[in-house]
């Protein structure tokens, strides 16, 4: 951390303890990160610093304010300003720290860390707020519900985020926005950044809502100047340090390092005086007076250690090859020589002065760095610190090594879930094409089906099987195989695949270190997820179901809440499958809280939860709600990838595109559907369903005869023979359609069947001229849609429902839910008494030609719009009359609105 003059200083002065040996591996954030207490506390403040209380108390008025921006170039002495003010002004309220560094910039990252802070800093947090689930994107609900919490607060929480400068990410930015917004009077925001902040501060400025000091407010005067160089035992006089202040701008790093530089000279004022002469910039001072000053051993220390981001005393022995790393980073601490300590014997450098080593070990030791990348992998990996040790196997140029540290951790899996798997992915999309063997392979088969890339996939599995044919190679490498295969097997289709490869998986996994397997619970849950959704594709509905719930159960961490949401949206779907909506409701509200919980963005949806909520709700005629919720579902990371999704969403579009009278359109979409890629195998229950809509949209055309056709490839079963009998109605021939429904039972698996196959047969009897059968039967399929609402086979059935309906207006009044438009005008209980009945039910002819009676046509008229004959209809016509007991046809027409007919 910087001290006065935004130098780093270590945070507490302690005896050096001997060199110790790696330590055992400290808590981890959700990413891999260390989780260092360091981050959680402000800087001690060194007996250099300089109190500037003109500084100070803006820092206290500036808290009348949402947000306090501190804002300056590298070494201006922010840190520490904000850290004495924070640890000697009366705050309103707790004062939490977190100091950001490079990696925090990942939206999930950022968040993880912040709610660590927090929970560090005693701030209790709502409880549907959970750390983020993945690394490169959080949804805003997360920092939603964080502001709400902190809403309710009696006193504001003083957030300092120091470093700010690393959150180069506009959704972090926009999300940090939010949280200031909504939090209100429960948060105030001070912000330590080298940088303009990515947050709308025109805004902020306009409302009069952030308090700034800024580089020009942060230069040290003259007299400031005087008292840093008292502090560092050196006496100018009142013109050197003018002089210095004016050369140096008040830039509170130039200052100490001048002081630095001239503590042990003779003639300091004089030093001073020469410094700017051939210097052109701070590099060439550090470089010169700073990094020579130190003994040969140290600058080596300093040089060698410059490539990391932090260093551990045993691995800095590992890199100079010498044992002397503890007490030279000791004493490096105790003489503020821009090394921080960090606890637990690590240490880090400060940012500036590693880049320039960095810069100077290149010019003084050609093609050493990559050797010293080298070293560091090999210790942070013999230290367990894989996610350390990886991005320098690769720096190294060894990518077979990290890619054989990766499989052999059984850390392959988190390529493909978790907080992890973007950095990695982006680690290892640096793998060159000459990088060869059987790790690496295994490696880019699994970020080909990271990014659904099935064919890429499989060719990388086989050329691992080439260089390590079955039978040889590591058990975890076989393990991470054979889970890449379900993987592979679930986007492909093929249940007997991902059955194999899951058996396989099952033998080898008593060949590795329970120990990994524990460590590593992705890999099991993204097993049982492929092996599960394989079976679901096939149809094997009772095998998928136990697979896609133990690994729902599996998946226990918020790194795996990606797995988690994605099993409990196909448990909705094999719910609403096999017929029980309620359940399948149920499970997807579920899947959808789960992405929300840990902050899952839409992007990273499955989207099948939402599908089935979209079903639920078309078939209770919800129409607007299907729609946003297929908007979501389509949204998701499968819609164009996931074989299931491709189906489900043809299958719902079909739907409304009938509903809005686009026969054809639906077929199209149908039809695109019908062979989803990269499915291998066809899917009984999805050509079912692709059938069904085909035949649907043929009997929106008016063309029965396809309709039954196209039936012939949706198989056997009680909704392909519910829809051959509503086929057949459609071509008045209700024996046909009785017949079709002698396979399906009264109460079919699924309550949308069976409601529509009563429909059907009430229908049939109504035109059978069976009145008494038609209400029973129209009475059953309402009382078998009432628990789920299922308004939409009412809708779908036609205008014969109002009608008979309009006979029995109690039995309407009784189902309140059916849809407004369908029991609109219906006498009510307390009416006025409804005409007699008539005597005999119409016939569906008989109505049709009542109807035109009431347009006025002639006899000849209505034959040629029925394309009957004159003799036809004015058989009906008699027949209307006397069943509604009239003797011409005006009095016919009248009777009929009576009743409700017309």
């Amino acid at each position: 951390m910087p001290d006065s003059s935004g130098n780093r200083r270590p945070a507490a002065v302690g005896a050096p303890a001997p060199a110790p040996a790696p330590p055992a591996a400290p808590p981890v954030a959700p990413n891999g990160d260390p989780v260092l207490a360091a981050r959680f506390a402000a800087p001690p403040v060194p007996r250099t610093f300089v109190r500037r209380e003109r500084l100070a108390e803006r820092l206290t008025a500036g808290l009348q304010r949402p947000l306090v921006l501190v804002n300056g170039p590298a070494g201006a002495g922010k840190t520490l300003l904000v850290a004495d003010w924070a640890a000697r002004a009366a705050l309103p309220g707790p004062v939490v720290w977190l100091t950001l560094e490079r990696g925090d910039e990942a939206p999930g990252v950022f968040w993880a860390q912040l709610l660590a802070a927090l929970r560090h800093g005693g701030i209790p947090l709502p409880a549907d707020v959970a750390g983020p689930a993945r690394a490169a994107e959080v949804d805003l609900a997360l920092p939603d519900r964080l502001a709400a919490g902190l809403n309710g607060r009696g006193s504001p929480v003083v957030l300092v985020l120091d470093e700010f400068e690393h959150v180069t990410s506009p959704a972090v930015a926009e999300a940090l926005d939010g949280l200031l917004r909504h939090a209100a009077g429960g948060l105030r925001l001070v912000l330590i950044s080298r940088d303009e902040p990515l947050l709308p501060l025109h805004r902020y400025r306009a409302a009069d809502a952030v308090a700034e000091i800024r580089g020009t407010d942060l230069a040290f005067t003259a007299e400031e100047t005087g008292v840093l160089l008292t502090r560092h035992g050196l006496a100018l006089s009142e013109e050197g340090v003018q002089a210095l202040t004016r050369r140096t701008e008040g830039w509170a790093a130039g200052l100490r390092l001048c002081a630095l530089a001239t503590e042990n000279t003779d003639d300091p004022e004089g030093c001073l005086r020469e410094f700017e002469a051939g210097n052109s910039t701070v590099a060439d001072f550090l470089l010169a007076e700073v990094l020579q000053a130190q003994p040969a051993e140290t600058q080596d220390l300093l040089l060698r250690t410059s490539i990391l981001e932090r260093t551990h005393t045993g691995l800095a022995d590992a890199l100079t090859g010498r044992q002397d790393a503890a007490r030279i980073l000791e004493e490096l601490r105790h003489a503020n020589a821009f090394v921080t300590p960090l606890g637990h014997a690590w240490y880090r450098q400060h940012t500036l002065f590693a880049e320039i080593l960095r810069v100077h070990l290149r010019a003084r030791h050609p093609g050493l760095e990559q050797e010293l990348h080298r070293r560091a992998a090999h210790w942070l990996h013999d230290a367990g610190r894989l996610a350390d040790a990886l991005p320098h196997a690769a720096a190294a140029g060894d990518w077979e090594t990290a890619a054989g540290w990766l499989v052999d951790d059984l850390a392959v899996g988190q390529l493909l879930a978790g907080l992890d798997a973007a950095r990695l992915g982006a680690l290892f999309a640096r793998m060159p094409e000459q990088a060869d063997g059987p790790a690496v392979a295994l490696v880019r088969a699994a970020r080909a089906l990271a990014r659904w890339d099935v064919d890429r996939g499989l060719a990388h599995l086989g050329r691992a099987d080439e260089l390590a044919p079955p039978g040889t190679g590591s058990a975890a490498a076989r393990l991470s195989g054979a889970v890449l295969r379900v993987l592979a097997a679930r986007l492909l289709g093929s249940a007997d695949m991902a059955e194999n490869a899951a058996e396989s998986a099952a033998e080898l996994e008593h060949e590795v270190p329970e120990e990994r397997l524990r460590a590593h619970p992705e890999l099991k849950a993204l097993l049982l997820a492929g092996l599960g959704s394989a079976q679901l594709w096939e149809g094997r509905f009772d095998a998928a179901r136990a697979g896609l719930a133990a690994a729902a159960e599996a998946a226990g961490g918020a790194a795996q809440a990606a797995v988690r949401h994605e099993s409990l949206g196909r448990l909705a779907l094999i719910d609403l499958l096999l017929g029980s909506p309620g359940r399948a409701e149920a499970h997807a509200v579920e899947a959808i809280a789960e992405a929300a919980r840990c902050g899952l963005p839409p992007s990273a949806h499955s989207g099948v939860g939402h599908l089935v909520l979209a079903e639920i709700a078309f078939d209770r005629d919800d129409l607007a709600v299907a729609r946003t919720a297929l908007e979501r579902a389509e949204a998701g990371s499968g819609a164009r990838h996931d074989p299931l999704l491709v189906v489900g969403l043809a299958v719902l579009k079909a739907k409304l595109l009938l509903n809005s009278g686009d026969a054809r359109g639906a077929l199209l979409t149908l039809a695109a559907a019908e062979r989803p890629a990269p499915a291998d195998k066809p899917s009984p229950w999805a050509r079912e369903r692709i059938a069904l809509g085909q035949c649907a949209a043929q009997l929106a055309a008016g063309d029965p005869v396809a309709a039954l056709r196209v039936l012939s490839a949706a198989g056997e079963g009680p909704e392909p023979a519910v829809a051959a009998a509503q086929a057949h109605l459609a071509a008045n021939d209700p024996r046909a359609a009785l017949a079709a429904l002698d396979a399906v039972p009264a109460r079919a698996v699924r309550p949308a069947v069976a409601v529509r196959a009563q429909l059907v047969r009430a229908r049939a009897a109504s035109a059978f001229g069976d009145p008494a059968a038609a209400h029973r039967l129209l009475a059953q399929a309402l009382a078998v849609a009432r628990p789920d609402r299922l308004r939409r086979p009412f809708r779908e059935a036609g205008p014969w429902v109002r009608r008979l309906l309009q006979e029995r207006p109690a039995l309407a009044h009784a189902h309140g839910w059916l849809p407004r438009d369908l029991v609109a005008g219906l006498p009510r209980p307390g009416d006025a008494p409804a005409p007699a009945p008539v005597v005999e039910q119409l016939s569906e002819r008989e109505h049709d030609v009542l109807v035109r009676v009431a347009q006025l046509m002639s006899t000849d008229e209505i034959a040629a719009d029925l394309h009957l004959s004159v003799n036809t209809v004015k058989t009906h016509l008699k027949s209307i009359n006397r069943k509604l007991c009239a003797t011409r046809r005006g009095e016919a027409v009248r009777r009929a609105r009576q009743l409700h007919l017309l």
